[in-house]
């Protein structure tokens, strides 16, 4: 009989491409991948994998077993929730989440489950998107939420379910007061906004990663006809948000995030006016365990934290 554990490397490595990647995201060595994949294909009677360079593809047969793999894994998902299944949601849910949601409402949502279901138990896993879809897929957690911004869309994995929970808008962060270090138009920066044009001379505080905010930084820029003069790179936003207070720079920033760290002495927070700037902000799950009691509650807490 297969083995579901090796059935699940295998669907992986079609996910991610190289044994290095599916090890890292499964808490694995490469070496033991390989061999786990390689006792997969003793029990299955046929070639799975077939060398291509340096690196390994799967084969017509291994793309097969690929589909059944995921029907196998769904329906053993099915199993453990038929047999968990009850009217009141029990035992650990492991939610990984970013920050900034995270303080807002996964932490209110945190205290009321306490107080509504006493045999559910919920673990928070503070991740960025990629991390937390990573765990997700590994089965590491069962909730992942995250985000994903309308100029720069990243569709999920296809095998993940989305459940939507907020859109919030994208603000411009600058700093009250003049500064000689930071060269800005101020223009129209008022209470009702301002055009991301007026920016151009500015310096740009931007995330450490290419994606992200990062991305969408140079692409409303560059639909506001310039390119952005990047200066920094920091991913957490209070200290974005003391950063442009000093004049360092300015950034885009999303309403949560204001919401998280409050008002900051020196920052004015703007709507951009000329650019349609937003971010979609959703749980995933896998597409069997949504119907689960547990998994279902801890929805409903998230969805009603909003």
């Amino acid at each position: 009989m297969l083995d579901p554990v090796r059935l699940m490397l295998l669907s992986e490595l079609a996910d991610r491409g190289t044994m290095t990647a599916v090890a890292a995201a499964c808490g694995y060595t490469s070496s033991a991948v390989s061999q786990q994949l390689a006792v997969l294909e003793r029990e299955a009677g046929v070639a799975l994998l077939e060398r291509d360079g340096r690196r390994v593809r799967l084969t017509h047969e291994g793309r097969r077993l690929v589909a059944h793999a995921r029907i196998v894994l769904g329906a053993l998902e099915a199993a453990e929730r038929d047999l968990r299944a009850a009217d009141v949601p029990r035992g650990p849910i492991d939610v990984a989440c970013f920050s900034t949601f995270a303080g807002v409402h996964v932490v209110p949502a945190l205290a009321a489950a306490r107080e509504r279901y006493h045999e559910l138990s919920i673990r928070l896993h503070e991740l960025e998107p990629p991390e937390g879809i990573a765990a997700l897929r590994a089965r590491r957690c069962e909730v992942a939420v995250c985000y994903s911004y309308n100029l720069t869309p990243s569709p999920p994995p296809e095998e993940l379910t989305v459940h939507p929970l907020a859109t919030e808008p994208i603000l411009v962060a600058l700093p009250t007061e003049p500064s000689g270090v930071l060269r800005v138009d101020r223009g129209r920066a008022d209470r009702r906004g301002i055009s991301l044009n007026h920016l151009a001379d500015a310096e740009w505080i931007v995330g450490s990663r290419e994606g992200g905010s990062t991305a969408l930084i140079r692409r409303a820029c560059a639909v506001a006809g310039f390119a952005p003069q990047i200066t920094h790179a920091v991913d957490n936003y209070e200290l974005v948000l003391r950063m442009v207070a000093h004049g360092l720079g300015v950034a885009l920033v999303p309403l949560l995030a204001a919401e998280a760290y409050g008002l900051v002495p020196g920052v004015t927070l703007c709507d951009v006016t000329d650019i349609d700037l937003t971010r979609s902000i959703f749980a995933l799950t896998h597409t069997l365990s949504g119907a689960r009691p547990a998994v279902d509650a801890v929805l409903h807490l998230l969805g009603s934290a909003n």
